[in-house]
């Protein structure tokens, strides 16, 4: 039986959770959590955001084609992005959508958009209606989700394993003499 100086049994034998962590860090369960998170997070990311966005992009192929201006800079890939362009005598002012590219041009920047012929606001840089940089991001915030998943499953099996592996403890700190 395990004691320390002022005999009190089994004191000095550390709990499971303070052997396996290290000071200041997070607990197993504080991190499984976290990593769900992060997982759940990036998948909505990019199941819910990303992937309509590159269809949306690519729905855009067959749109007319028009040469515009960067009327507005700005975080292009979030949807920041205004161009201006002319559509029978008239100048249409319209937000690039989120996915698109070009956020490093200056505002006058020259570039070529497709728009819809029934809607003129909806409208893509000519560079990004493959799908571009939304389906590129759909994919790493995909796999990412996928990461953190298989990360928390890890976790979770190392702990319970660890904690299986230590057996049953009494309060006191003492290992159950009948396991």
């Amino acid at each position: 039986m395990a004691g320390n100086d002022d005999g009190r049994p089994g004191a000095d034998t550390p709990d499971v959770y303070q052997r396996a962590m290290a000071p200041n860090s997070l607990s197993p369960r504080t991190s499984v959590v976290m990593s769900l998170v992060i997982a759940v997070l990036l998948g909505a990311l990019s199941g819910l955001v990303m992937v309509p966005a590159a269809l949306h992009l690519r729905s855009l192929q067959d749109g007319e084609r028009a040469q515009a201006r960067l009327h507005q800079s700005g975080s292009c890939m979030a949807g920041n992005c205004q161009v201006a362009f002319e559509v029978d005598g008239r100048t249409v002012v319209a937000d690039l959508p989120v996915g698109s590219g070009g956020g490093k041009s200056s505002v006058g920047a020259e570039l070529t958009v497709r728009y819809r012929a029934d809607d003129p606001q909806t409208v893509a840089r000519d560079e990004d209606v493959g799908g571009g940089g939304a389906a590129l991001f759909a994919v790493l915030s995909g796999a990412f989700a996928l990461l953190f998943l298989g990360v928390a499953i890890a976790m979770a099996i190392y702990s319970v394993r660890r904690r299986r592996a230590d057996g049953p403890r009494h309060q006191d700190g003492e290992a159950d003499p009948g396991s």
